[in-house]
């Protein structure tokens, strides 16, 4: 008698189908792959599922599922902030969350030291002049020694340390503790010094975990402390900042420029101050997007994939308690 081999029920929340995903269909032999768009159907593919793809990480539906994820084993996020994830019900199961992490690092950090270089070099006003065909010739800024501060220090952090040290800038960086001898940034200042070293920065690049003590992070004292003519650059969430706090700082000159990439509500709506803000930039969440990254976060999956099906230890686990990937540079 032919033995039939089961297949793993795996609900892909996010996907019409397996044309959404690259690759996906390589699992159809080893999983019953469940196709779900709203709530509703996430809700009737719950049932009898021991994985979870969030290809939209940016959903909210499953904590109002949850009383039908009796069988979820294991979570894996589609992007590298898990804050959707991060309900009560689901911290304290013994369900395994991991996340995208690794993925989305050099493209964020590529596109937060376009911004820094957009902030020397002057370049919103110069396509300003440009759209009004005006001549107007002034000096810039040159980078070389200035000094950036990362205020976070996972991997995209880090990312962005390498790349802008090796342009020429000097790191510091801000986590949740003050630590020494680390092989990015050296000496890591703690959460509590943020305001103290905020006035060294040139620029600043906010991208730490979105967990509760952490928003608002940086509001008017922040803003306050940094130099008149720093750049603030935000790929974090929205969340982070007191978006009000950071209007005023841009209007009365606290600080030089902004550039955002995230926001409280997304999509920005259209009457929303920020769009019209003195020497702001405005980017659609879209830093760490790049041609290729969904097979990226499908690679991730299906790596931990046939980690699952072998029992072996998932990468880019979730510490369900801090809201992130635990660091493993220092």
């Amino acid at each position: 008698m032919t033995q039939t081999h089961k297949r793993i029920p795996v609900v892909i929340q996010g996907a019409k189908s397996a044309i959404d995903l690259p690759a996906i269909s390589s699992l159809e032999d080893q999983a019953e792959l469940r196709f779900v768009t709203d709530r509703a159907s996430l809700a009737n593919a719950l049932p009898g599922a021991e994985v979870l793809l969030g290809w939209n990480f940016r959903a909210n539906d499953l904590e109002q599922c949850w009383a039908q994820a009796t069988d979820l084993k294991w979570i894996h996020w589609g992007g590298a902030g898990v804050e959707r994830a991060m309900f009560p019900a689901l911290v304290a199961s013994p369900i395994s969350l991991t996340n995208s992490r690794g993925v989305f690092d050099r493209a964020m950090a590529e596109w937060a030291l376009g911004m820094m270089i957009a902030h020397a070099k002057d370049m919103a006003r110069s396509l300003e002049y440009q759209r009004h065909n005006e001549w107007n010739y002034r000096l810039n800024r040159l980078m070389l020694g200035q000094t950036l501060l990362v205020v976070g220090v996972g991997s995209i952090g880090r990312e962005i340390a390498r790349l802008c040290r090796a342009f020429g800038l000097t790191i510091k960086g801000v986590g949740r503790s003050a630590r020494q001898n680390d092989p990015d940034f050296g000496h890591i200042h703690g959460q509590a010094e943020l305001n103290t070293v905020l006035g060294d920065a040139d620029y600043v690049v906010l991208i730490t975990p979105m967990t509760p003590e952490n928003e608002n992070l940086f509001s008017q004292a922040q803003f306050t402390a940094m130099k008149p003519d720093a750049q603030f650059i935000n790929i974090g969430r929205g969340a982070l900042v007191n978006e009000d706090d950071l209007l005023n700082a841009l209007n009365e000159g606290h600080i030089g420029s902004a550039a955002l990439d995230v926001f409280r509500d997304e999509p920005l709506p259209a009457d929303n101050a920020i769009w019209d803000a003195p020497n702001m930039i405005v980017s659609p969440h879209s830093s760490g997007d790049y041609q290729g990254h969904e097979q990226a976060v499908i690679d991730v999956f299906l790596d931990n994939f046939k980690r699952y099906l072998s029992g072996q230890n998932l990468i880019n686990m979730v510490d369900k308690q801090k809201g992130y990937v635990p660091n493993t540079a220092s």
